[in-house]
């Protein structure tokens, strides 16, 4: 499987089946407790957001969630971790099953996040954009009570620019860099990547959070690579120009939102590596994942409380995790 096309640019694949789940079911699709199946990695940057929306909202009763392997073929994603190889729910090896189901000539990426509707075995959708604001918006009758508002009226316009600029030069930015096929694409990705970098850190210098002052979908966009940076993104993809360690007030906020409740503890840095450097087989031929680097940092104080604001607005943290979405500890 080809991730680089020499002397091009790398163009991602949105094409996302964008059918809703939402209050009135007027997709086709309402929601209902206990009727759909988030499907993720927890080594994807995009199912990560969706994860940590879930336990943000205490969503985890209400959309069950089935944990993918961290490694694919060219079909998919497939449920190895589950005894026999199957998600107990679904009852499927593949992902790419339940998107067979919905379309018998699906040729699109099989992704996650997806939401399967489990009477049907079908996908509902794989809009990862969508499907986490839909989360805040659309489930909010089952939230946990002292849920956090990620999504707040008042902020949308200003959360919705600063997420776009994020998707484009940070979250895509960084794929855009390691699946580059020329010198020219590469450092065109790479400029962007760390001019937008530095405006982030200009920004977080003076506020806790993104947007406002606590916790919004913005934060949690940014995370998911943040996140990756130093483990797979400054090596294996070529973002090289520092380590996220190496950037004082970005590492601060990644190790600031890592401690909080619902982030740190839905991430597995093992799944994270063994992704990106076992599945890019054209970048990493030898199939070799590293060691490092040292995660100890992670739990290092990061004393951005001194500028104010709260994680969860005028909301609570969530409960413990449930023992079987445990991720290992640092």
């Amino acid at each position: 499987m080809s991730y680089v096309n020499p002397g091009s640019s790398y163009t991602r694949d949105s094409r996302y089946i964008t059918t809703r789940i939402t209050a009135d079911g007027r997709d086709g699709f309402p929601v209902e407790p206990g009727r759909y199946r988030l499907v993720v990695s927890r080594a994807c940057p995009w199912a990560s957001r969706a994860v940590i929306v879930r336990r943000l909202l205490g969503l985890e009763s209400a959309l069950p969630m089935a944990v993918a392997g961290p490694t694919h073929d060219e079909r998919s994603w497939t449920f190895d971790l589950d005894p026999d190889g199957r998600d107990p729910v679904l009852g499927i090896e593949r992902l790419q099953e339940a998107y067979l189901a919905r379309d018998p000539g699906y040729d699109r990426g099989v992704t996650v996040p997806a939401i399967v509707d489990v009477p049907t075995g079908k996908v509902v959708t794989n809009d990862f954009a969508r499907i986490t604001i839909d989360m805040s918006l659309e489930w909010k009758a089952h939230h946990r009570e002292g849920a956090p508002d990620l999504y707040p009226p008042a902020l949308r316009r200003e959360i919705d620019a600063v997420n776009e600029t994020i998707y484009k030069d940070v979250n895509n930015g960084v794929y855009r860099a390691g699946f580059a096929g020329s010198q020219e694409a590469y450092a065109t990705a790479y400029t962007s990547l760390f001019a937008r970098l530095d405006q982030l850190s200009e920004r977080l210098s003076t506020s806790r959070y993104l947007v406002g002052d606590a916790i919004t979908e913005a934060d949690i966009r940014l995370f998911t690579t943040l996140v990756r940076f130093d483990a797979v993104y400054h090596g294996h993809f070529k973002c090289n120009r520092q380590k996220l360690s190496e950037m004082p007030i970005l590492w601060a906020y990644a190790r600031d939102l890592f401690q909080t409740p619902g982030f740190g503890d839905t991430v597995d840095f093992d799944h994270i590596k063994r992704h990106y450097y076992l599945v890019h087989q054209d970048i990493n031929p030898s199939g070799v994942v590293p060691v490092g680097p040292d995660l100890s940092g992670w739990l290092d104080a990061h004393d951005r409380a001194s500028l104010g604001g709260r994680p969860f607005g005028t909301g609570t943290p969530p409960g413990p995790v449930a023992p079987e979405e445990a991720v290992p500890q640092l």
